[in-house]
């Protein structure tokens, strides 16, 4: 995947969705906010287990993801 850029035409179209419908993004992120605050306030080693596990677990099924199409 490294050297590959989005085209500026597939950029705008990106940015313009982001501008036109906010919410989505929010409901996108709001997974990776709690997950996050959960982790600080645990500031146990549980909560930095939770942090990496959960971040491993995204990172697995993005790169299925990518590899699916």
């Amino acid at each position: 995947m490294a050297g590959k850029e989005l085209d500026p035409v597939r950029r705008k179209a990106a940015l313009d969705v982001a501008k036109q419908h906010p919410g989505l993004l929010a409901v996108m992120v709001a997974p990776t906010v709690v997950i996050i605050a959960v982790g600080w306030f645990i500031s146990t080693g549980l909560g930095i287990f939770l942090l990496v596990a959960f971040g491993a677990l995204g990172a697995y099924g993005l790169s299925r993801l990518l590899r699916a199409r």
